[in-house]
């Protein structure tokens, strides 16, 4: 068996709220998470540490610190935008899994005091977000004109047409149980999601909505979302998800393999919509149709980064998936290969096709506003205090210019103000 040398991992949020995405633009309504989602998240990060973290698990990553995180060797992202307030909490619950409180965790001060980390040696670890208006990495698809001419498209379509009429029965016995959301095939997301939520989280709800009804609710929602986050096309608009995460895929890849970089762990914790577009970019979808769908909340989708024994000198790459909380993960070779890729034909077969700037995401969402050179999180944030920086030192020489103008002022004259015996004043 080949050393993991490092892994990726893609991971979806755990259960929130109920999620309102408007069908034709996909703009977010507010949702927060859940106990339940929290859960689910932890138990993923469980799993993924008993996986990779586990020095006797054959996917351990070699050289990676498990029993005190070692900040260097672990990198978070999550999305700020559309659900990001449940991304963020079940990105924290991910980590509070995959390393878990550690009495170790302390410091000695020069008193000798020892001092522990709250909660029984809690470890804190920093997770990046951009951001919610330039989150282009993580959240693509809103506010980008090219993506809404597509979903306009999708809804054009013959075979949806078909659908429209297949569905009508379904949508038309679903109505009393939405309470005045709209019954059509464009809103199924919406409709999924609220019966969903409702039959999670509502026990009156539950008793009386009929069966079956989750189950096709679900499959049009499926057949839905597979239309609009996927593209006849690698380098389609309608893959933007996929296109936008896959520079940081790429990236990440690189400095495992080629760079003398400790990193062995990045974690990016985003909702539904990419891993539908990389399923069809990495044509997953040709071998395994039923990743044509929504990923279940909790789902993990991981690049192992392999090296083998020596004389072998080249890095390989495993993908795998795990369909929510229920299952493990299963490996699924990509571009029809029948086992492992080179990493090196990974990144040649993708990196054209990756979105890796904001100029790149304005072309392909057709905007030309002018502004450009957002690539990640991290370059946003140093964007920002880099302007903060030129207008403190523009405010810092306007002050220096007008004390220097007031110590150097000389009056021409001196003028007297007096006033007379009644208080009034005088030249």
């Amino acid at each position: 068996m080949p050393d993991v040398h490092g892994v990726l991992i893609i991971a979806r949020n755990g259960d929130r709220t109920e999620f309102y995405q408007d069908p034709y633009t996909y703009e977010p309504s507010y949702t927060e998470s859940t106990p339940l989602g929290a859960v689910e998240s932890h138990q993923l990060g469980c799993y993924l540490r008993s996986t990779y973290l586990n020095p006797s698990s054959p996917s351990h990553i070699q050289g990676i610190r498990a029993d005190l995180v070692q900040n260097d060797q672990v990198l978070v992202h999550a999305k700020a935008g559309g659900e990001g307030t449940a991304v963020f909490d079940s990105a924290i619950a991910v980590l509070q899994g995959l390393f878990p409180p550690n009495s170790g965790n302390l410091i000695h001060l020069a008193n000798g005091t020892e001092i522990v980390t709250p909660l029984g040696g809690y470890q804190y670890i920093p997770v990046e977000m951009a951001p919610s208006n330039v989150d282009r990495a993580l959240e693509s698809w809103t506010e980008c004109p090219a993506f809404e001419q597509h979903i306009k498209s999708v809804y054009a379509s013959e075979g949806f047409k078909e659908t429209v009429k297949s569905s009508g029965p379904f949508f038309g016995a679903v109505r009393d149980y939405v309470f005045g959301r709209s019954t059509a095939l464009e809103n199924a997301w919406n409709i999924y999601d609220f019966i969903n939520a409702q039959l999670t989280h509502n026990q009156t709800y539950a008793y009386r909505l009929p069966p079956t009804f989750i189950e096709q609710a679900h499959g049009y929602a499926n057949y839905h979302e597979n239309a609009i986050f996927s593209d006849k096309e690698t380098g389609g608009i309608g893959n933007i998800a996929g296109r936008t995460i896959l520079n940081t895929i790429l990236h990440t890849l690189q400095r495992i393999t080629f760079d003398e970089d400790p990193l062995r762990l990045l974690l990016l914790e985003t909702s539904y919509q990419p891993f539908i577009s990389l399923f069809h970019m990495l044509e997953l979808v040709n071998e395994h149709p039923q990743l044509a769908a929504i990923p279940n909340h909790a789902s993990a989708l991981a690049f192992e980064i392999l090296r083998g024994p020596p004389p072998e000198l080249r890095e390989f790459l495993r993908i795998k998936f795990k369909n929510g909380t229920d299952d493990e993960f299963q490996t699924y070779p990509v571009f029809g290969h029948q086992g492992d890729i080179a990493v090196t034909e990974f990144l040649y077969r993708l990196e054209n096709f990756a979105i890796s700037s904001q100029k790149q995401w304005e072309s392909a969402c057709g905007i030309h506003s002018g502004y450009f050179g957002i690539t990640s999180a991290t370059e946003s944030m140093n964007m920002l205090f880099a302007a903060f920086s030129v207008f403190l030192l523009l405010g810092v020489f306007v002050l220096s210019w007008f004390k220097r103008r007031r110590d150097t002022y000389v009056p021409v004259r001196e003028v007297h103000v007096v006033s007379n015996e009644k208080g009034r004043l005088l030249p």
